[in-house]
């Protein structure tokens, strides 16, 4: 079993069998301890822990002598009498999976703004923030904004200078679920009348 063990979590994991009769070591299993068989196992807690009444420990945090962290779990392992006999113990060096972890946090973390010099003239960037912006403010999605709404949102769509690019209306009209014909009838009204700018 420990030498599956090993293999299944080979190279991160070390698999040690303790003789909790001897106090040694007698198998040993990707020693990243670099201990080997026969060396002292040191359980001498082991009494104290069968007296529980539980056979399995952990993870539990160990660290090697060059400072790598272990998670580590224990298992004791009774002969027919019901007498520990060994100490099962896998230790999983932490390193591999810090790092990942510290890498997608970073992938994670915020981004900043967007580089002008790369999004000055995608006008689309613009729509969507200021939709979104809008039906956030409004605290209702877009299908149930009313006319004035959308008129407020094509006033500030238009003062942003979205409607004035090249193929603008029927991505706008989309953008706020509406037909094109009674887009450019609320773009009618929303330019009849002024409009005060946004807080």
């Amino acid at each position: 079993m420990g030498e599956v063990l090993a293999r299944l979590l080979s190279p991160h994991a070390e698999v040690v069998l303790h003789d909790s009769v001897t106090d040694r070591i007698a198998m040993i299993w990707n020693p990243l301890s670099g201990r080997g068989p026969g060396d002292a196992s040191l359980l001498g807690e082991l009494d104290e822990l069968s007296a529980t009444g539980r056979d399995a420990y952990g993870p539990y945090p160990k660290v090697l002598p060059d400072g790598r962290r272990l998670s580590s779990v224990s298992a004791v392992l009774r002969d027919e009498d019901g007498t520990a006999a060994y100490v099962l113990c896998v230790n999983v060096d932490r390193t591999a999976f810090e790092t990942a972890s510290r890498l997608l946090a970073a992938f994670a973390a915020p981004v900043s703004g967007q580089p002008r010099v790369f999004f000055e003239h995608d006008w689309t960037e613009k729509l969507n923030e200021l939709v979104v912006g809008y039906v956030q403010e409004c605290g209702v999605p877009v299908e149930r904004l009313t006319r004035a709404d959308r008129v407020e949102l094509l006033s500030r769509l238009d003062a942003a200078g979205v409607l004035s690019q090249r193929r603008s209306v029927p991505t706008v009209a989309r953008a706020l679920q509406v037909s094109r014909s009674a887009l450019y009838q609320l773009l009618a009204e929303a330019r009849k009348e002024p409009h005060a700018d946004p807080a």
